[in-house]
Formats: C-alpha cells, structure tokens, sequence
C-alpha cells in the first residue's frame, strides 16, 4: 500500500475554513429557528392565543435561517 501524501499548508487552510462554513451555518439555523420557537412561545402565552403564535414565529424563524443561510454562502 502507499503511503497518503502530507497535506499542504494552503490545502488544509481551504479545509478548515469549509468547516467553519458548515459549523457557523449549523449555529444560525439552530439560533434562528430557536428564536422563533421561544419567541411565539412567549407571545403565546402572554397574548392567550395558543398555537398560533408558535406556528407563525416558527415559519419566520424557518425563513430567517433559509435567509441568512443563503447570505453567508453568498459571501
């Protein structure tokens, strides 16, 4: 069997910036989607209008990831 060639310094700059990519888009989908939960959550039970909050904030948060998802690969 042969021997695996070392990586190169620029080759595992390129990797480890792709991973941050993936680990930072990860985060916002988590946090935005989260945001909206615990936010219709909140106004739901403060406003008595239970699911119907939730359900809206959920789906703006779904978007605001989709968003911001799309933004950072733009960059």
């Amino acid at each position: 069997m042969g021997k695996i060639p070392p990586i190169k310094k620029k080759q595992r700059r390129e990797i480890m910036r792709a991973m941050a990519l993936i680990t930072q888009i990860g985060f916002m989908v988590a946090a935005c989607i989260l945001a909206g939960v615990f936010l219709g959550r909140w106004l739901d039970g403060l406003l008595g209008t239970t699911p119907w909050l939730l359900l809206v904030f959920s789906l703006l948060g779904v978007g605001a990831a989709f968003k911001s998802m799309i933004d950072l690969a733009n960059r």
